[in-house]
């Protein structure tokens, strides 16, 4: 492949699901240049390199290439905190899916590593970069709705993951509910403080006996008492559900589901709709594209990327604190980053 020294070299690790959703995106990135995509399952790599583009490429011949200056790592959780260490010594800016690490000290560790390197590192949570919460943001930040107060968050997938991601990704709390507290801090602009949860397993015994839960409310709240609530489900049987509300002292803005067509139906029963769309690939698809695209910008720029090191701890701690609830039954006090 002939290398273009005018669009940056990008390094994929990972050529399954997620890894494809970035090599989709990427390949919409006018100055970026997938050069090389790193996977276990050589099928699955030429593959993604066959659709997509680049060359598969093992971690060395990676890290040889002076070329590459950006990674993103799209790998199982378990490989994330080695690779982030092994990319920031060689000064690799960094995209990492989440969540970085099922071990706090690993995640830590990690984390001082990108830091100390002074590489650009940034974490995919994508529902800040969705149009529709994006949109909320701005106008909180507009004061369309006063001071916000309360944010409530549903957070439903369609139908539970297969036993061994549930394993592997640590859990719902890692895995769904990360995205939700991160959701929240950004909304209300603030640190969340403290957390009280309460989980069961009432979908699937074997999530129970994986040692996980598959339901779960969350009431967290933020120094000035400002309130979250989040309700999460590993099914729905309805659609996959993700609402947003933002309650303020002068009014409400609220984010429904989108739906797979916008087609209102009239009769005598009433009125019916579609339903929403049935995975989260579909539902996040722009929020993935512009996630990456902030990551790119945010390079050429030379500023911070908007979801870095110190939002990847936050939401650690957020979530620690979380299951730590849910292992007690009393409300967990969340560690400041």
């Amino acid at each position: 492949m002939a290398l273009n020294e005018s669009r940056r070299q990008v390094a994929l690790l990972g050529a399954g699901r997620i890894g494809v959703v970035h090599a989709r995106a990427l390949a919409q990135l006018r100055d970026v240049e997938l050069r090389y995509v790193m996977d276990v399952d050589e099928t699955r790599c030429k593959a993604l390199t066959s659709t997509f583009g680049g060359e598969p490429a093992t971690l060395d011949e990676i890290l040889a290439d002076t070329h590459v200056s950006a990674v993103i790592i799209a790998t199982p959780t378990n490989t994330h905190a080695e690779l982030m260490v092994t990319f920031a010594r060689e000064g690799k800016a960094i995209f990492c899916e989440k969540p970085v690490d099922i071990d706090r000290e690993r995640v830590l560790s990690s984390l001082r590593a990108v830091e100390e390197s002074g590489v650009p590192f940034a974490l995919g949570f994508m529902r800040r970069y969705d149009p529709t919460y994006r949109r909320i943001y701005e106008r909180i930040l507009a004061g369309d709705i006063g001071i916000p107060e309360q944010v409530t968050i549903f957070n439903r997938d369609v139908a539970p993951p297969p036993i061994d991601f549930v394993r592997a990704s640590g859990g719902l709390v890692r895995d769904m509910t990360s995205h939700d507290v991160d959701l929240a801090s950004w909304l209300l602009g603030e640190d969340l403080c403290t957390a009280f949860a309460s989980g069961s397993c009432l979908i699937d015994p074997r999530i129970g006996q994986a040692g996980d839960v598959d339901s779960l409310a969350v009431v967290l709240t933020t120094a000035t008492g400002k309130l979250v609530q989040i309700s999460e489900s590993r099914r729905s049987a309805y659609g996959y559900d993700q609402r947003v509300e933002v309650l303020g002292s002068q009014g409400m803005l609220q984010a429904g589901n989108k739906l797979e067509s916008l087609v209102l139906h009239g009769g005598s029963q009433g009125l019916s709709s579609a339903r929403p769309l049935n995975f989260f690939l579909e539902r996040y698809e722009d929020a993935y594209l512009f996630q990456l695209r902030d990551f790119f910008e945010s390079l050429e720029a030379g500023r911070r990327p908007a979801v870095g090191v110190a939002e990847a701890r936050r939401a650690l701690f957020a979530t620690e604190a979380v299951l730590e609830s849910m292992r007690t039954g009393a409300r967990a006090d969340i560690e400041q980053a």
